[in-house]
């Protein structure tokens, strides 16, 4: 999953950007608003983190933006504005959550899983296909309480799929969201996570279909 990170404080972004990628996320970092508005009219983000004092363009006037033109993004506000009605300027200008500053990197990502949770909506923290158990959690597969051992990109891509699960899922789509910007994934390395994914999901009940033009679609089998 990839999330963009509008933060201005140097110390504070890189800290945030370190957790988010041991976490398994790709990550991009912009450090004022309108660097923030661009990103994200040219780029698919799964969530997006958001400072409100922000150089060139105020955090909540980036959200508002966002909101008007019908953009479901989820958002968590992150900021050291502490009063209520700072709180409920930023929820009603369409905030899915608001962590205050300073705040510990564990309960940003606690927070920051549940929030795609809801994005998603699931309620558990697994998802269950066939014999397959995901926990987004602990970003752990298993096949009948047996773990798979899977390698960062490939836990990436099957959490990529499973969120999409029976519908089709473009190449390109799980490139870009495997990546920031400073990365490059290209199509063959996709290719290549999915052969794994299917030798390692044999007799999981759980099948990773090609559709050729299209992309991919995870399912169960029949």
């Amino acid at each position: 999953m990839k999330i963009l990170l509008v933060e201005d404080d140097p110390t504070l972004g890189e800290a945030v950007v370190l957790a988010v990628q041991q976490a398994g996320f790709a990550v991009d970092w912009t450090r004022d608003g309108v660097q923030a508005e661009s990103a994200l009219k040219g780029y698919a983000y799964d969530a997006m983190l958001l400072d409100l004092g922000l150089p060139r363009r105020e955090g909540l006037e980036v959200l508002r933006n966002l909101r008007k033109r019908g953009g479901v993004l989820p958002v968590m506000v992150l900021t050291a504005r502490d009063t209520v009605e700072d709180r409920v300027r930023g929820l009603d200008a369409g905030a899915d959550d608001y962590l205050l500053k300073p705040f510990a990197l564990d309960e940003l990502l606690a927070r920051l899983r549940a929030l795609l949770r809801r994005a998603h909506g699931v309620a558990d923290t697994r998802i269950r296909i066939g014999r397959l158990v995901f926990d987004s959690v602990k970003r752990q597969a298993s096949v009948a309480d047996r773990a798979l051992v899977l390698s960062a990109r490939e836990v990436e891509v099957l959490e990529i799929l499973l969120n999409h699960a029976g519908r089709v899922t473009a190449k390109e789509a799980i490139a870009d969201r495997l990546t920031g910007w400073d990365e490059g994934v290209g199509d063959n390395a996709v290719e290549v996570y999915v052969h794994r994914l299917r030798r390692k999901l044999e007799g999981s009940g759980v099948a990773i279909r090609t559709l050729r033009g299209l992309g991919y679609l995870l399912e169960a089998e029949r």
